[in-house]
C-alpha cells in the first residue's frame, strides 16, 4: 500500500523548509491555523507541513512509500493511536486515512511532495 512518510530529501531547497520528524515515519495533514491560512509562508509553518504520526513533530517534505502487507486497517490503527496520543478525536482516523491514501495514490513511489495549505505537488529530486 502506498503511504506518505517523512523525508529529509530536498530539505533546504525551498525557503522556509523544516524537518523535525523521524525519517520514514508515517505523516498526516493537519488543518492549518488561521495565521497560516492567511500566509502559509509565515512563522508558524503548519500550512506547509506534514505532521509525524509517531514523533508529533512536522516536516515540509513527505515521500510516497510502499509498505508491503500494510493495510488500510493498519493505517487506521496507527492514526487512532497518533490522534489519541496527540489529544485529537480518534473518530477522525478513518476519514483522515482515506484522504491520505488518496493523496499518496496520485504519485509514484519515491516521489517527494510538499504542501501549501490544500495544494500538494511533487518536488524535483536531484541525484
Amino acid at each position: 500500500m502506498k503511504v506518505l512518510v517523512a523525508t529529509a530529501l530536498t530539505q533546504g531547497e525551498h525557503e522556509g523548509d523544516y524537518n523535525w520528524c523521524i525519517e520514514g515515519e508515517l505523516v498526516w495533514v493537519q488543518e492549518p491555523c488561521a495565521i497560516d491560512r492567511r500566509n502559509p509562508d509565515g512563522p508558524c509553518g503548519c500550512g506547509r507541513g506534514f505532521a509525524g504520526m509517531s514523533s508529533h513533530r512536522s516536516t515540509t517534505t513527505a515521500r510516497v512509500d510502499e509498505i508491503p502487507g500494510f493495510t488500510r486497517d493498519d493505517m487506521i490503527l496507527a492514526m487512532q493511536t497518533s490522534l489519541r496520543d496527540g489529544g485529537w478525536p480518534e473518530h477522525w482516523a478513518a476519514d483522515l486515512v482515506d484522504g491520505l491514501l488518496e493523496l499518496a495514490s496520485l504519485w509514484g513511489v519515491g516521489t517527494v511532495i510538499d504542501r501549501r495549505i490544500d495544494d500538494f505537488g511533487p518536488r524535483e529530486v536531484h541525484a
